[in-house]
């Protein structure tokens, strides 16, 4: 696909790489928001990554709108020489699947969704032809996943699975949102998984939950205090499921700022990941083992 460029209003161009999601898309986005950043524009006032496009925020009476259009566009030759690697970090993350938390507010809202007489792990398992509810969450936490960006709300992160396009697990949205979603619910909704950071409306799925704090804007937990949105762009996540005496173990230490998520700092290199995705994913998982 050819870059698609589009105004939004007069203080915004969005810039889309590719019509469907891909780490391929991922990186060429990310290479041209760093080239973006690193010409320094006058009137950028913000560079807004997502799965793969972006968004540009300019003030239009420092340049005018065509002429920002100009500066992208000459900027795309960067997209198409885009670096495959990326120094980040791999993150073990805690899930209590079939929670009783997200049970009940799944059964509040059956007349939304597409099989009112299960539940949305048992619709899910059953659309991706899995025989039980158990392997369709051994699917979800067995392979890595990547975190093509973070927003929608504050600190949410999309989650991209590290598997080959066959293998993806797909779940659409619910019929109709929710008016309410369990803060830290890990859902599903199309080819991505995602954490809510807050309480609030949903239409994912809802799989499960984990008691690590990803949103803090006071800064209060501890491993937050830098900055109070956990997750990055590029980020690679390991769901790790736990039961509900784990659950409330590692809530109560991260209530009591005990608790320290276990992180290792490794190397994501495209086309050693595309030439043997399982392989490559064992190294990334290992590295957990040596934290």
């Amino acid at each position: 696909m050819k870059t698609r460029y589009s105004f939004g209003g007069d203080e915004h161009i969005f810039v889309e790489m590719d019509e469907e999601m891909s780490l391929d898309a991922f990186f060429k986005s990310l290479s041209m928001t760093n080239a973006v950043r690193a010409a320094e524009i006058d009137g950028v006032t913000e560079i807004c990554p997502a799965n793969a496009s972006f968004q540009v925020k300019f003030d239009p009476d420092r340049i005018k709108p065509d002429d920002m259009l100009a500066e992208l566009k000459a900027l795309e030759h960067t997209a198409e020489s885009a670096e495959k690697k990326l120094k980040t970090r791999i993150i073990d993350f805690p899930v209590f699947y079939r929670d009783p938390w997200t049970h009940e507010t799944l059964m509040r809202f059956r007349d939304r969704h597409q099989d009112p007489n299960g539940t949305d792990l048992d619709y899910a398992a059953r659309i991706n032809g899995f025989d039980t509810v158990e392997d369709f969450i051994t699917a979800h936490h067995s392979q890595p996943w990547f975190v093509s960006m973070v927003g929608f709300v504050a600190g949410l992160p999309f989650l991209y699975q590290l598997v080959d396009r066959s293998r993806q697990l797909e779940v659409p949205k619910y019929v109709r949102p929710r008016t309410d979603t369990p803060k830290q619910t890990v859902g599903y909704g199309g080819c991505f998984s995602c954490v809510y950071s807050v309480r609030g409306a949903g239409g994912y799925q809802m799989f499960g939950i984990t008691p690590m704090t990803i949103f803090d804007p006071k800064q209060e937990t501890n491993y937050l205090r830098d900055f109070m949105v956990f997750h990055n762009p590029g980020d690679i996540v390991k769901f790790r499921p736990i039961d509900r005496a784990e659950y409330d173990q590692t809530l109560a230490d991260v209530q009591a700022n005990r608790y320290t998520p276990k992180i290792a700092e490794v190397d994501f290199d495209l086309d050693a990941f595309n030439a043997d995705m399982d392989g490559f994913n064992a190294k990334l998982m290992g590295a957990l083992n040596d934290v």
